[in-house]
């Protein structure tokens, strides 16, 4: 096995300390912020030792790269994204701290995804449409490296699908921006200009965006283990458990429970650090 470290600072004792507890072979920079420690040993220290250094550190077998993978599927809040939407529409409504409450429940599993949701969308009812805009151009923001991330992806060649829990307003815009193939999201219904506290068509849950990992996998005629999926929450869970490498990104200790790469202090491109 190999072991990738990565950070927005890798000190050279920490990595050379890292690379004698594990007996790598050598030590391969990959950028000036990620190193390949090749042909490492498992040793219990590793992981409490980058977590003390605010470093991330990933196993992969040797000669995995990204040319092994057809499909990538994201989650966009608070993954793709800097933001909860609906927590920054909610603001707009003088409501940010009681609707973060549920959505950091939900996030963590501790409440039922689509009883959430209609909660928090019941309490937006009344907000005029525009507000969505002022969320999109005011407040959102790309997490680190995801454009240079989903430009490298595209240049393999590798079919990249966007599925939300959040809002087609969003997932629509950023479709388009960063040149996703697909995108999947819930609708919110609007009359008269504002938003009704309702949504239109069935709700995007969680087996939701497993189904749609499947689906496109299927579509594209390839195996399990030729997929990544990314995320941040439980409602994630069932997609990074459909996909050939999980990554679990600033996530909940549910999520990083069963990913294969955890990003804590890297951004988004760090996953190519790791299949380099």
């Amino acid at each position: 096995m190999n072991l990738v470290v990565q950070g927005p600072k890798v000190d050279a004792n920490v990595l050379k300390t890292l690379a004698t507890l594990t007996a790598a072979r050598s030590i391969v920079q990959i950028t000036p912020n990620a190193f390949r420690l090749v042909e490492a040993q498992a040793h219990d220290e590793v992981a409490a030792m980058c977590a003390r250094a605010a470093l991330d550190c990933t196993w992969i077998p040797e000669g995995r790269r990204l040319s092994d993978f057809g499909l990538f599927v994201t989650d966009m809040d608070s993954t793709l994204i800097d933001i909860e939407c609906i927590d920054e529409i909610a603001d707009l409504q003088g409501l940010k701290h009681e609707v973060a409450q549920i959505t950091e429940a939900a996030m963590r599993g501790e409440i039922d995804f689509c009883e959430s949701l209609a909660r928090r969308v019941g309490l937006l009812a009344g907000l005029r449409v525009e507000a969505l805009a002022e969320v999109y151009e005011e407040r959102l923001k790309l997490n680190p490296g995801a454009e240079r991330l989903l430009r490298t992806l595209k240049q393999a060649g590798i079919y990249t699908v966007l599925v939300s829990g959040g809002f087609t307003y969003f997932t629509e815009r950023l479709k388009q921006r960063l040149g996703f193939d697909e995108a999947w999201a819930n609708e919110l219904a609007v009359q008269d200009g504002r938003l009704t506290g309702r949504l239109c068509g069935p709700v995007v849950d969680a087996a939701t965006k497993a189904a749609h990992l499947v689906r496109a996998r299927q579509a594209l005629g390839l195996r399990a283990e030729q997929t990544i999926a990314v995320g941040d929450g439980a409602n994630d869970l069932p997609m990074l458990r459909e996909a050939g490498f999980a990554v679990a990104f600033r996530a909940k200790p549910v999520l990083r429970e069963v990913a294969d790469c955890c990003l804590d202090y890297s951004g988004l491109d760090g996953i190519l650090n790791v299949l380099d």
